[in-house]
C-alpha cells in the first residue's frame, strides 16, 4: 500500500523533494526502533526543518486522515516509534539547533533534534549543568527524551527529564501551534500542559521547541565502586544507603551476568567472580562529597563488600560510568535478541524485587541479567534470548508478566523511564484500572480527535476506537 501521488507531491512541496522519501530503504530503516520483536512499515518518511514545515505536514495529514509518528534517533525501548498503522514518520534530525543558552535565567532553548550529549557539552562551556543523562545520551535526542520521559543515571538526586522541561512549542494534530510555560520558576495559569506532554510519546502533539532548566555545575564529584559476594547484599546496601538519608548523585547496580558481558565488551578489569556491584557517585562541596562517600563505603563494608575502590582520576571515573552506560550494548552483542525492561518499585523494595527477578528467571529457565538505577528503584531486567526460538519467547513473555505483576504488587509501575509504546500497552489497565484508562482515552481525544498522532501507543487500537 502507498500514499496517493498527490499527497506525496504536497509533502515534497513542503519539505523539499530530497526530504520526502518513499523508497524501500527509508521505509525499512524507519520501520523499527531499539525495541526487539516489533516492526511495521511507514508509507513515507519526511524530514522537516522548521515548525512551519511541521505545521504544513500536519495539515496535510489531518486533511487526508494519515497517521504521523514523530521520531528522534529511534533509541527508545518500548516500540514507541514503530509506525504500527503505517502513515508518515516525521524525523527531526534537521531541527537540531541549540537556539539559546540563557545564563541569566539558567535555561536552554533547543529544537527537538539536538543530541543530548551535545547539549551537555554546550552548557558545560558556560559552567552550567543539564542533569538528565539517559544511557543513550550519545545518540538520543532531546525531543525523544521529552516524548519518552527519559530518566538516567543521575535521576536519584536530580530527577528525570520531566523535572527540567519549563516550556514547549508543539504542533497539534490539526496543524495549530501551542506554546506552554516558558522561562518561569512559577506558572499556575491553568492545567500543566507542559508536564502532560512530557512522556506522552508523540500521541498528543509534536514537540518542535523546548525550554529547559539548567543548574550550576557541581563544585566537586567523586565516584566509588563496591563489589559484593551475594546479590541480596548489594540490594540491601542500596536500601540502607537511602534509609540513612544519603542521596547520592548516582547509585547504579549490575549483577554478575551483566558484569561479565560488560567486562568482555570494555575490558576495564571488573572482577567477574563477584555476584554484584554498585557504582556510587556524589557531587557538591568537597567536604560533603567525601563525608557521604565514606558513610556509603561503611554501609557497603557492613554488608560484606569484598572490595571498594574510589576513582582517583577523571579517566577512571568516566570509565566506570561508561561501563554502566554500555551495559545494554554489551548485552545486545552477546545474544541474537535482547529484551530489556524497566520495572520500577519503591526504593525500599529493591531487595525483594531483585530476589523475585532471580526466582522468575530460574522458574522459566531463561537467562535474565539485571542492572539499573537502583537508587531510584528502577531496575532493568534484561532477557538474553533468540526471537527464532518461539517456545523460549513464550516463556520470556510469561516471565515478564510475573515481573510486572510483582512490581505492581510492591507499589511500583510497569515502566519507570522507557515509556509504554506498543510493548507495555497490554499491561496498562492492570496499573490504571478501567476508570483510569477511560480518562487517558478522553485526554487523547481532546488533543487528537481523529487519532492521527502515533496511534496504537499507550492506548491499544481497540481502546482508541
Amino acid at each position: 500500500m502507498s500514499l496517493d501521488p498527490q499527497i506525496i507531491r504536497e509533502l515534497e512541496q513542503i519539505v523539499g523533494q530530497p526530504y520526502c522519501r518513499t523508497d524501500q530503504e527509508a521505509r525499512l530503516t524507519h520501520s523499527y526502533d531499539a525495541t526487539p520483536l516489533f516492526q511495521a512499515f511507514p508509507h513515507a518518511v519526511v524530514y522537516p526543518q522548521s515548525t512551519e514545515e511541521v505545521q504544513a505536514v500536519m495539515k496535510v495529514a489531518n486533511r487526508y486522515r494519515i497517521p504521523v509518528i514523530s521520531r528522534g534517533s529511534g533509541t527508545n525501548l518500548s516500540a514507541s516509534a514503530v509506525p504500527v498503522s503505517g502513515g508518515i514518520v516525521m524525523v527531526f534530525n534537521r531541527m537540531n539547533n541549540i537556539l539559546e543558552i540563557d545564563t541569566r535565567n539558567l535555561t536552554a532553548t533547543v529544537q527537538p533534534g539536538v543530541i543530548t550529549r551535545d547539549l551537555h557539552e554546550a552548557v558545560s562551556a558556560h559552567s552550567l549543568f543539564y542533569p538528565p543523562d539517559p544511557g543513550s545520551m550519545s545518540i538520543s535526542t532531546i525531543g525523544g527524551n521529552i516524548a519518552q520521559g527519559a530518566g538516567g543515571l543521575r535521576g536519584l538526586k536530580y530527577g528525570t527529564t520531566k523535572d527540567y522541561v519549563l516550556g514547549l512549542e508543539a504542533v497539534l494534530a490539526n496543524g495549530e501551534v501551542i506554546r506552554t510555560g516558558g522561562k518561569l520558576a512559577k506558572d499556575v495559569s491553568g492545567y500543566d500542559v507542559t508536564k502532560l506532554m512530557v512522556g506522552s510519546e508523540g500521541t498528543l502533539a509534536i514537540i518542535t521547541e523546548a525550554t529547559l532548566k539548567l543548574l550550576p555545575q557541581p563544585a566537586f564529584q567523586q565516584t566509588m565502586v563496591a563489589y559484593f559476594p551475594e546479590l541480596d547484599l548489594a540490594a540491601e546496601a542500596v536500601s540502607d544507603i537511602i534509609s540513612s538519608r544519603i542521596i547520592p548523585c548516582t547509585l547504579e547496580f549490575m549483577d554478575q551476568g551483566t558484569m561479565e558481558v560488560v567486562e568482555a565488551f570494555t575490558n576495564i578489569g571488573l572482577p567477574t567472580d563477584q555476584k554484584a556491584m554498585l557504582i556510587l557517585e556524589q557531587d557538591g562541596p568537597q567536604e560533603v562529597v567525601e563525608r557521604d562517600l565514606e558513610q556509603m563505603a561503611e554501609i557497603c563494608r557492613r554488608l560484606q563488600a569484598t572490595k571498594i575502590d574510589i576513582a582517583r582520576t577523571q579517566k577512571e571515573r568516566e570509565s566506570l560510568l561508561e561501563a554502566r552506560r554500555t551495559a545494554l550494548s554489551a548485552l545486545a552483542r552477546s545474544t541474537p535478541t535482547t529484551i530489556l525492561e524497566d520495572a520500577t518499585v519503591p526504593r525500599a523494595s529493591i531487595p525483594e524485587m531483585v530476589r523475585k527477578i532471580s526466582e522468575i528467571s530460574k522458574k522459566y529457565n531463561i537467562r535474565i541479567c539485571t542492572f539499573g538505577h537502583a537508587g531510584d528503584g528502577n531496575l532493568h531486567p534484561t532477557c538474553m534470548t533468540d526471537a527464532r526460538n518461539k517456545e523460549e519467547i513464550r516463556r520470556v513473555h510469561k516471565a515478564f508478566d510475573e515481573i510486572f505483576e510483582t512490581a505492581l504488587k510492591l507499589g511500583g509501575t510497569i515502566t519507570g523511564e522507557h515509556g509504554v509504546g506498543l510493548a507495555k500497552a497490554p499491561y496498562m489497565e492492570k496499573q490504571w484500572g478501567k476508570a483510569g484508562m477511560e480518562l487517558l482515552k478522553r485526554i487523547k481525544e481532546a488533543f487528537d480527535p481523529h487519532h492521527l498522532l502515533n496511534p496504537g501507543k499507550i492506548l491499544r487500537p481497540s481502546e482508541e476506537e
